[in-house]
């Protein structure tokens, strides 16, 4: 019998990695508000590619020229405000970063939905790329106010990017130093800006959808159900945990995004920003993707999503934290004792090897 049960295993393990779906670019967005008023946002970033990032420190008054649809120059613009973060294939973009006034800005993947603006001749000069945006929005942003009006004063064309064989499917979501948070959706060829008050991000649908779909969860419970009573019969529990019994484990965006309302509602109140920034790794841990468990099929190649970075920003104290696939230390930089006013775009590498501790204390 055992036997038979270990060969119908098999068999259904066989058949799920033989139909390869469609990858999806799951990355994850929580925030934690710690009792000394401070404000962490974290987020993990998952591809089935490495992106090349490192860590770019790009300083007030850098003059950046926006990318058109065509590969035509678009709009010009200096960095009011410095700021840090990750790039991608070595560009001199950012897709996840903060800024000097506790601003940040990310991207997040929006496949299937994603649909940029047309863009005419007369609005060439005021148009970006969709990579482009989180630079754009942290060069001239103080606030999630300020973002709300100055991204509607700009057009984001349909810009192919090479590096990803397309125009990529982005949408975005932006936090400021005192809590406030927007999301930023362009859906055929329309802008909507949702009001995010619980932090939380994923990829599709629609944020609005995400927010409706919360509604199937709300039987969740974090205090634990012990027992019930069914016609004079006790029914136990069997262990800890049966309060959230029915929550989603997949990677699938909907399921991760309830996931993260979740963990992020429920953690207890941490009393700095320091252990708030601790706390925010230890809740996206469930976020984490080891190479393989996520896979899909892009042009008849196996393909498989997977965690290359962690970022958390503390916007009250403007440290950004990080960590990577290849290296769990987290690593730190202070925007406060940084030159912001360097002559040009500096590079950290972030690449490396977690390095093991030997405490057997046996010679070598």
């Amino acid at each position: 019998m055992k036997r038979f049960i270990h060969s119908i295993a098999i068999v259904g393990l066989i058949s799920l990695t033989s139909f390869a779906p469609v990858t999806s670019r799951a990355c994850t967005g929580i925030t934690v508000n710690p009792e000394d008023g401070s404000v962490i946002f974290g987020r993990t970033l998952e591809f089935a590619q490495d992106l090349q990032s490192n860590l770019i420190i790009v300083p007030r008054n850098h003059a950046f020229v926006g990318t058109a649809p065509g590969n035509r120059q678009g709009l010009q613009w200096n960095t009011k405000y410095g700021m840090v973060g990750m790039n991608a294939f070595g560009l001199p973009v950012i897709a996840d970063g903060i800024n000097e006034k506790g601003l940040h800005v990310g991207i997040f993947y929006f496949p299937d939905y994603a649909g940029f603006q047309d863009v005419s001749e007369q609005e060439i000069s005021r148009t970006i790329s969709p990579v482009e945006v989180p630079l754009y929005l942290l060069g001239n942003c103080a606030t999630v106010a300020e973002v709300a009006e100055n991204i509607k004063q700009i057009k984001v064309g349909k810009t192919v990017m090479e590096e990803l064989g397309g125009i990529p499917p982005f949408h975005y979501i932006a936090t400021d130093a005192s809590g406030n948070s927007i999301v930023l959706e362009y859906v055929d060829g329309k802008l909507n800006q949702f009001p995010n008050p619980l932090g939380v991000f994923t990829n599709s649908p629609t944020f609005d959808w995400h927010m409706t779909n919360l509604g199937n969860y709300v039987n969740l419970l974090t205090n634990n159900v012990s027992k019930i009573e069914i016609k004079k019969q006790t029914i136990k529990g069997l262990g800890q945990g049966s309060g959230m019994l029915g929550l989603p484990g997949d990677f699938t965006p909907p399921s991760r995004f309830v996931r993260a309302v979740a963990f992020s509602a429920s953690a207890f109140p941490v009393p700095t920003a320091r252990a708030g920034v601790l706390q925010v790794f230890h809740i996206l841990n469930q976020f984490d993707i080891p190479k393989g468990a996520a896979r899909g099929d892009e042009h008849g190649k196996v393909t498989a999503d997977y965690t290359l970075w962690t970022a958390v920003s503390d916007l009250k104290n403007l440290h950004y934290y990080f960590r990577t696939y290849d290296d769990s230390t987290i690593k730190m930089i202070n925007l406060n004792c940084i030159d912001l006013n360097a002559a040009g775009i500096k590079t950290i590498s972030i690449q490396g090897d977690q390095p093991i501790l030997d405490l057997s204390g046996c010679a070598r």
